[in-house]
């Protein structure tokens, strides 16, 4: 039975014992007060040594009569509470034994009532759960790969240069590519502490200039666009945002920054800010497949391997840009660029 008709049942039973016990009670100490009277009326002989202690019975009666019916109605109301609670108490069972060695595991109810609603809205949050459960041991599973690949071409490196003799060009050569991995190690490390802040959220949030800072940026990047040989075409429209200037500036960097890095040769980079969406970057780079577009926010993920030789990124400037956007409360979302390359938009809520 469900609890809702447990419920109805209870309380229906309550009116009529609530109804009926007291005028029943009530009744038969009436009855008896009335039998004392007339006993105490009626002259018979002797009835004065039986009225008295008739009327004494019958006064001591009515206390004791309305305690009993209120111990009866508490002891009533709590079996019916538990019994109406029951399928919540048979609930907490299954739920109790949930840890990270079972996530998969699901209560599955059936019928449409409010118990099985909750169990289906805890189903749903165990899928929730273990999905981020395995994308949180995916991602360290995926850290530890892109360490340990730098770190053996390190020892790699260093055992060479330990086993022989090397000359001055060799040694050279040698400690610049040790340089080159220790950099890749330092900006993937960097990436990820990155990463983390942003997934903590917010510390503060105050009115930030978007475009002035998307200008900052730009600006800062104009050896980079130079040498790239890239058109640069920016429109930028007076957009105020809530949120920290610093985590903001790492996310106009990212979008930036990947859009120059996977771009072609005399391509273009265009910067939009506006109203809705509040910052937009699209590059002109290789034609991105529309079924690869959602892949490329996750950690580590790179649309081929070839961009990883191209670029030297860690495969995290998209999953940090999305992780400070919903830090935000915004929407960031990419597709396929008209001419090859990637379109990007963010959503932002406008300060107020």
């Amino acid at each position: 039975m469900t609890p809702r008709r447990r419920i109805v049942l209870v309380g229906t039973l309550a009116l009529l014992v609530g109804y009926a016990l007291p005028t029943l009670t009530w009744g038969v100490l009436g009855q008896l007060w009335l039998w004392a009277q007339e006993l105490c009326n009626a002259g018979l002989p002797g009835a004065s040594r039986v009225c008295q202690p008739a009327r004494d019975v019958a006064v001591l009666t009515v206390p004791l009569a309305a305690l009993g019916v209120l111990a009866l109605a508490v002891a009533g109301i709590w079996a019916a509470a538990v019994w109406c609670l029951r399928p919540v108490r048979d609930l907490a069972g299954p739920i109790a034994h949930v840890g990270p060695q079972n996530l998969g595991h699901r209560i599955r109810p059936r019928g449409n009532d409010e118990v099985a609603r909750l169990a289906r809205s805890i189903d749903e949050m165990m899928e929730r759960i273990a999905a981020g459960y395995e994308g949180q041991r995916r991602f360290a599973a995926n850290a530890s790969h892109e360490l340990r690949t730098p770190l053996a071409v390190q020892r790699t490196l260093i055992e060479v240069g330990m086993a022989r003799s090397l000359t001055g060009e060799q040694l050279e050569l040698l400690t610049g590519q040790l340089l080159e991995t220790n950099e890749r190690n330092e900006r993937l490390i960097e990436g990820l502490l990155a990463l983390s802040e942003s997934d903590q959220g917010l510390r503060s949030r105050a009115p930030q200039r978007l475009d002035e800072i998307v200008a900052a940026v730009l600006a800062a990047y104009q050896d980079r666009v130079a040498e790239a040989g890239l058109t640069v075409q920016s429109h930028l429209e007076p957009r105020i945002v809530l949120g920290e200037r610093v985590l903001l500036e790492r996310l106009v960097t990212n979008l930036v920054e990947n859009a120059i890095k996977y771009n072609r040769p005399g391509g273009t980079l265009t910067v939009t800010v506006g109203r809705s969406p509040a910052l937009t970057v699209v590059n002109t780079g290789q034609v991105v497949p529309a079924e690869a577009v959602a892949g490329l926010f996750e950690p580590f993920r790179r649309l081929a391997r070839d961009r990883t030789n191209h670029s030297g990124g860690a495969g995290l400037g998209l999953a940090i840009a999305r992780s400070i956007t919903q830090a935000h409360d915004g929407l960031i979302t990419a597709r396929p660029a008209e001419y090859g390359g990637l379109r990007v938009d963010v959503q932002l809520p406008t300060a107020r």
